[in-house]
Formats: C-alpha cells, sequence, structure tokens
C-alpha cells in the first residue's frame, strides 16, 4: 500500500526538487524513494516509471515557465517584449537549472500538443506580431528566437561564457538588441 500523503503531483514537485539540487539526469525513481523514505515500488501506484516520472517534471517546467512569459509580457511589444521573454528564460534556468533541463526533455507528440510547449509559441508569436512578420516567416523567427535563447542560457548556465570578458549581462543586452533589429529589418526571401 501506498504511503499516505504521497500523491502524483507532491512526487513531480518533489522530483522536480530534486533535479534542481542534483540535476535533471540524476532523477529516478529510486532517488525519489530515498527522499520520502519508501520503496520504490510504493510510488508504483502514482507513477509508471522514471521515464513518467521525468516527463511529469518536464510539463510541471514547461507551464512554470509559460505563466512566468505570459506575465512578463503582458502589456509589452516590440525590444520590451523580447528582453522580457529572454529575461524569462534566463531567470528560471538559474533559479530551477534542472527544470530548465526538463524542459527541454523530447517529448511524444502527444504530450507535446498538450503541454505548454504550445503556449510558448504562441506568446512568441504575439511578440512577432508587433513586427508584422508574415507567414512562413513567423515560423522562421520563432525558432530563431527559441534557438537564441534557448542556447544563449544553456551556455551560459554550463559556464561557457564565465572565462572571457565583457560580462555576461552586456552580452545579453546586445544580443536582444541584435535580434530587435533583426526582427524590425528581417530579410526578404
Amino acid at each position: 500500500m501506498a504511503r499516505a500523503g504521497l500523491t502524483t503531483e507532491r512526487l513531480t514537485r518533489a522530483g522536480a526538487e530534486l533535479a534542481d539540487e542534483v540535476g535533471f539526469d540524476q532523477v529516478t525513481l529510486s532517488a525519489l524513494a530515498r527522499r520520502f523514505d519508501v520503496t520504490v515500488a510504493s510510488l508504483y501506484s502514482h507513477l509508471s516509471n522514471s521515464r513518467d516520472l521525468r516527463t511529469r517534471i518536464a510539463l510541471l517546467a514547461l507551464d512554470e515557465l509559460a505563466v512566468r512569459a505570459a506575465d512578463a509580457l503582458a502589456g509589452r511589444a516590440g525590444r520590451d517584449a523580447l528582453a522580457a521573454l529572454g529575461g524569462v528564460y534566463r531567470d528560471y534556468a538559474r533559479e530551477h537549472p534542472g527544470r530548465w533541463s526538463a524542459a527541454q526533455l523530447r517529448l511524444d507528440p502527444a504530450t507535446a500538443a498538450a503541454s505548454a510547449g504550445g503556449r510558448h509559441a504562441e506568446l512568441t508569436r504575439a511578440i512577432l506580431r508587433g513586427y508584422h512578420l508574415s507567414e512562413p516567416d513567423q515560423t522562421h523567427a520563432v525558432r530563431l528566437l527559441g534557438s537564441v535563447f534557448h542556447g544563449y542560457v544553456s551556455l551560459e548556465l554550463g559556464g561557457g561564457f564565465s572565462h572571457s570578458a565583457p560580462d555576461t549581462a552586456q552580452t545579453w543586452t546586445r544580443v536582444i538588441d541584435a535580434l530587435d533589429a533583426l526582427l524590425r529589418h528581417w530579410p526578404a526571401p
């Protein structure tokens, strides 16, 4: 019988906390069971396996990011909106490095379609409307922004910029400026 008080949500949140502490790759049912001082078998009434736990953590992270992004973008447009969205990703990665990694987990198509991942694309498209991009350029721009934000944040989080000047905050500002300029002067096909 499962230990009283364990729920799928509680286990998912504990798994997310564990990911932030030890890294997403280290999150397993065994590690989670140790956290609650229960046997792994007692988790199976709430979680199918480690992949199920990891997927749930990814969905939690995507949802948390989408909520933060929506709040940050409210009333903003143009460069301010770009900086706000990028700032949300950057801050979240610093605060929750394991969840940030979880948000990059490849999900099966049905799970991805039902996740908050679509909200991220919608929020990015809302920013791009201010730049008057039409399809397929809007899709290209969504991919560009995702690549730049995720790439920069991942490299920064991994220490990739820690051995050189200028400070990464200065570079981040220049990246946002460059993206804004590019989007305002999007190249013709």
